[in-house]
């Protein structure tokens, strides 16, 4: 029964139930779709370090500013403040491996993926670039307005979330390291037991 409750507690718009089943993808049906858009990557990269650089190595995303301005500002801002010093990957399945919570900081795993940064949401921004391995896009929950500081990766091809969750970036090197995030265990649910925890994000030049 903890379990269940702590599956419930953490569980975002982008779960295992294909998206086009669930009441977000109702209340996303009327959100703005930019079409026909290729993404054009910024002339900044966010490099991911992980704590545990032995094991996890790297992440580096290109960002997308052209698709989804208010989502790659915020990244960069949150980043550049420290927010994603000492977060987990509170989430991993076999979709996406996610994080960005700042309560995954402290000790109580009960609440991993129920937080957010102090600051306003996020509106959507949806497009019609596809869910391909390596996109970056921002969590949220049933609302499609509430994307604040979580993001999350894609393991795979996840053609239900096409067009309903906003993408603001896409992993071009360490693709292998979020593999390896993806394959820990053991887990409790969807969460790891050992923490896998980010040492830090930067915001740096191309």
């Amino acid at each position: 029964m903890k379990t269940k409750l702590f599956l419930i507690a953490i569980l975002f718009a982008i779960g295992c139930t294909p998206a086009s089943n669930s009441n977000s993808a109702k209340s996303g049906a009327n959100a703005e779709v930019k079409k026909g858009v290729a993404p054009v990557a910024d002339n900044e990269i966010a490099v991911i370090e992980m704590e545990n650089s032995a094991a996890y190595g790297n992440i580096k995303i290109e960002l997308y500013s052209n698709i989804a301005p208010k989502a790659v500002a915020r990244f960069k801002e949150l980043a550049r403040e420290g927010v994603y010093d000492g977060v987990t990957f509170h989430r991993i399945n076999q979709s996406v491996i996610q994080s960005g919570d700042p309560l995954s900081k402290d000790a109580d795993p009960s609440n991993d993926g129920t937080g957010k940064s102090d600051k306003p949401n996020v509106p959507a921004e949806f497009s019609d670039i596809l869910y391909d391995t390596g996109i970056v896009g921002a969590a949220r929950s049933q609302d499609v307005n509430s994307a604040n500081s979580q993001f999350f990766i894609t393991l795979k091809r996840e053609q239900g979330f096409d067009n309903k969750y906003t993408i603001f970036g896409k992993v071009i090197e360490g693709m292998n390291n979020v593999r390896t995030i993806s394959g820990v265990q053991p887990k409790d649910g969807e969460r790891p037991v050992e923490p896998i925890r980010i040492k830090t994000v930067k915001i740096e030049a191309k």
